[in-house]
C-alpha cells in the first residue's frame, strides 16, 4: 500500500531536523543552554492544582466536548474584557490545544472547490507549520506568503492577484507573529478582512502570543470586527493558556466565531475531537478570570527583552519584537550559525527556515536564526552574551 501522494513532500518537523543537523557533535561549553522551543518556563499560576484537586472526582466522567459552561463563560467575560467582544456560548469551542484547533478549522470550512478550482490556502511564510498541513489534508493548494523585513514581518496579500484570491478558501494569520514577534494593526485587520470579503475567504487567526508583550497590548482581530460590524462567521481567532499562563501541558485552548461557524466545528468535534477533562476544564476557567499571574509574568518576559535590547540591541540588523518570546535574529546562513553556535558556544537555537518554505523568492528563514526567551533570565543573559560573541563579534 502507498501512503497518500498529498503528504510526499512534506518536510521533517523543525525538532527533528535540527537534531539531525547537530547529531552528536558535543556541545562547545560545559553548560549548554537550550533556546528552540518555545516552551514557557515560567511557574503555573499556583491555583492551578488547587482546582484541578477541588474537581479531581471528575476524572471519572467523560467530559462536556464543546466546553463546560463554566468555560465558555470565563472564555466569554475574558473576550469582552480584552478586545471588546461580546459573545454567547454558542460563538466558543474549547479546544484540546490550539493545533488541534487550527488544523480541523481548514477541514471544517475549506471547501472541495473554489469557483470550480482547486481551493488555495494561503499561509505567512514562515509559519506554524500545522497551517501548511492542514491545507494539505484537505486537498488545498498552500501558498505561502513570505513575510519580511520589508512587509513588517507580516504577509502582504494584497500584493496577490486576484485570480488567486478568488481560488482563496482559507488564510492563515499568526499575530503576534511566531516567529518574528509583528503585530497586525487596525488598518492591517481591516484590509485583510475587505480581502476576504471582496473574495469570500475566511480568516484563520492564531493569536495565542497576544497577551506576552512590551507596551501596548497587540489588536485582536475581534476588536475590528465589533467595531466594524463585522460578521463574525468571516473569521475564526484562536487564544491559549500556553503562553498567557505558562500552561502548555494544560492543552487548554478555544476557538470563536460566529455561532453558524462554531456550530459546525462543533460537528466535526463531536465525531473527531478529545474534549479536555473536567477538573482541567474547570482550572483553565478559572486562569481565564485571572489577570494578576498574566501580569507578572509579562514583566518576567518583559526584563528578559531589557536583557536582549542591553546585549544586542546595538547590532546592526537586530530588531527586538513588540510581542511574542522569540528573536528573529539576522545571520549568514541559518543553519552554519545554528551547527556555530552550538560547537563554539554551547547555545542550542533553531535555524530560520526549518520555520518556513521554498518559494520562487527564496526561503524568507534561511538568513535567520529563532531563539526563544524561555529560560530563567540568568541563563537568557548567559546564552545572549555566548551568542553575540560567537555570531557577532
Amino acid at each position: 500500500m502507498h501512503p497518500p501522494k498529498r503528504f510526499s513532500e512534506l518536510p521533517e518537523y523543525a525538532f527533528p531536523r535540527l537534531r539531525t543537523l547537530l547529531g552528536d557533535l558535543p556541545a562547545g561549553h560545559p553548560n549548554p543552554i537550550q533556546m528552540t522551543i518555545g516552551d514557557p518556563g515560567h511557574a503555573a499560576p499556583g491555583f492551578i492544582t488547587e482546582e484541578i484537586n477541588k474537581h479531581a472526582a471528575r476524572f471519572a466522567n467523560y467530559p462536556p466536548n464543546d466546553g463546560a459552561p463554566e468555560l465558555l463563560d470565563a472564555i466569554g467575560g475574558w473576550l469582552e474584557r480584552r478586545f471588546g467582544f461580546a459573545t454567547v456560548p454558542e460563538q466558543i469551542l474549547a479546544l484540546n490545544g490550539t493545533r488541534e484547533g487550527l488544523y480541523n478549522t481548514c477541514m471544517v470550512l475549506c471547501p472541495e472547490d473554489k469557483n470550480g478550482q482547486r481551493p488555495v490556502v494561503l499561509t505567512p511564510n514562515p509559519f506554524y507549520q500545522v497551517y501548511a498541513v492542514a491545507a494539505l489534508s484537505v486537498g488545498a493548494e498552500p501558498v505561502y506568503v513570505n513575510a519580511t523585513a520589508e512587509s513588517g514581518h507580516l504577509p502582504d496579500f494584497a500584493t496577490l492577484s486576484d485570480d488567486l484570491l478568488d481560488r482563496t478558501a482559507v488564510a492563515y494569520i499568526c499575530s503576534p507573529a511566531n516567529p518574528q514577534g509583528a503585530v497586525a494593526d487596525k488598518a492591517y485587520w481591516r484590509q485583510l478582512l475587505a480581502l476576504a470579503e471582496k473574495h469570500d475567504f475566511i480568516v484563520l487567526a492564531d493569536e495565542c502570543y497576544s497577551e506576552i508583550y512590551l507596551d501596548a497590548p497587540p489588536t485582536g482581530i475581534l476588536e475590528v470586527v465589533a467595531e466594524d460590524g463585522i460578521d463574525p462567521n468571516r473569521v475564526v481567532a484562536f487564544h491559549s493558556l500556553s503562553k498567557r499562563s505558562n500552561l502548555a501541558g494544560l492543552r487548554s485552548g478555544f476557538a470563536v466565531s460566529g455561532a453558524e461557524t462554531i456550530a459546525r466545528m462543533r460537528l466535526l468535534r463531536a465525531y473527531a475531537g478529545a474534549p479536555l477533562p473536567f477538573p482541567l476544564q474547570m482550572a483553565a476557567a478559572r486562569a481565564w478570570s485571572d489577570e494578576d499571574h498574566v501580569i507578572e509574568n509579562r514583566a518576567l518576559y518583559a526584563a528578559k527583552f531589557d536583557v536582549a535590547t542591553e546585549i544586542l540591541g546595538n547590532i546592526p540588523g537586530v530588531h527586538i519584537p513588540e510581542a511574542g518570546f522569540f528573536l528573529w535574529l539576522p545571520v549568514d546562513d541559518g543553519e552554519a550559525a545554528t551547527l556555530k553556535l552550538w560547537q563554539e558556544a554551547g547555545v542550542k537555537v533553531l535555524p530560520g527556515a526549518y520555520l518556513a518554505r521554498d518559494t520562487a523568492d527564496g526561503n524568507p528563514g534561511e538568513k535567520f536564526i529563532r531563539v526563544a526567551l524561555v529560560a530563567p533570565l540568568d541563563q537568557v543573559r548567559d546564552g545572549l552574551t555566548r551568542l553575540r560573541d560567537c555570531l557577532y563579534s
